[in-house]
């Protein structure tokens, strides 16, 4: 006999991470896939919306909520919040929410969501019910620190990134739009990303009494999906002393690579890698890292945190291939 796979349920499936959630979890060995929602796409097949999946399901989006042992909400911020206050879960069921809701505040209702980066949280992602996964710039920037953090080592940092076109959502708007994007970067939300509440709150988690700022400059980039992420800080270690640092860091996580040679972003587009890099010269230690925004950043991490919570194999699901050419 076969092993028994879990139901999973996909709120908000038409946008682009429900997309990559449901590629995921249709070749995941240990999950079938319950039901598809998506209220403006009830009754159209799958492929009708994701052209790539045609001929690879006949699933069909429905309106309805159907059995399910773990349920991703795919939904834009604030919206996950609305639907489980207008739908009431049952406690027994899983959750994995993919939004911003509750990554600083994880308490709702009865539940208590925990941070959802296995990188710093893996012990608690596997007795969690409820996970609320980081966000795709806040993921970056992390794992990038924590390392540093857990030495206490931080101080003030300096960091720039820049993400692909995916990362704004499906929905058009005018700095998304082709003839904008392309040929063309520009920075937005300068200094004052959503993203950095999350980031603080993980730092002084690992080093308690960090307070210095944190200096985020994020770029749009001209480019479909992934982030590139650079990190200044002052440290009078060595560039090995740093590199041992984070390599026995992240010994024990398989999707964080800490490479010896500098990094490119097609190194990690399309798996659910986190591959960082590290110069230094003088006091000042550049930390590169570089993720795929929709799997690492989002779909992926929350199928892996789905693994943890299970007990599965952290990577079951998960061994994909970068898209180098």
């Amino acid at each position: 006999m076969g092993e028994v796979k879990i139901k999973a349920g996909i709120i908000g499936g038409a946008g682009y991470t429900g997309g990559e959630t449901i590629r995921l979890l249709l070749n995941h060995p240990l999950v079938e896939i319950s039901f598809i929602h998506s209220r403006s796409n009830a009754g159209k097949k799958i492929h009708a919306i994701h052209r790539d999946l045609l001929g690879e399901s006949e699933l069909t989006f429905t309106d309805k909520l159907e059995q399910a042992d773990v349920l991703f909400l795919c939904l834009g911020h604030g919206e996950s919040k609305k639907f489980l206050e207008e739908n009431p879960i049952s406690a027994i069921t899983n959750i994995i929410d993919l939004s911003q809701d509750f990554r600083l505040d994880g308490n709702f209702s009865d539940r208590s969501f925990v941070y959802g980066l296995p990188e710093l949280n893996k012990q608690n992602i596997t007795q969690a019910k409820s996970i609320a996964n980081p966000g795709c710039f806040a993921t970056a920037i992390q794992l990038g620190l924590l390392p540093l953090a857990n030495a206490g080592l931080l101080s003030e940092v300096y960091t720039t990134g820049i993400t692909g076109s995916t990362g704004a959502g499906q929905k058009l708007q005018d700095t998304t739009h082709f003839t904008w994007r392309a040929n063309n970067i520009s920075a937005y939300k300068t200094l004052v990303h959503q993203h950095l509440g999350e980031i603080k709150k993980s730092l002084t988690q690992l080093q308690q009494h960090f307070s210095a700022p944190i200096n985020f400059i994020p770029w749009r980039g001209d480019f479909p999906r992934g982030i590139f992420v650079s990190s200044v800080i002052s440290t009078d270690l060595t560039l090995k002393q740093i590199q041992n640092l984070f390599a026995d860091y992240y010994a024990q996580h398989p999707f964080t690579v800490v490479s010896d040679d500098t990094i490119d972003l097609k190194q990690v587009v399309n798996t659910n890698k986190c591959i960082i890099g590290i110069e230094k010269d003088g006091n000042k230690v550049v930390i590169h890292t570089a993720i795929d925004n929709l799997l690492k950043g989002a779909s992926g991490q929350a199928v892996q945190n789905m693994n943890l919570m299970f007990g599965f194999n952290e990577t079951t699901g998960l061994k994909l291939k970068s898209i180098v050419f």
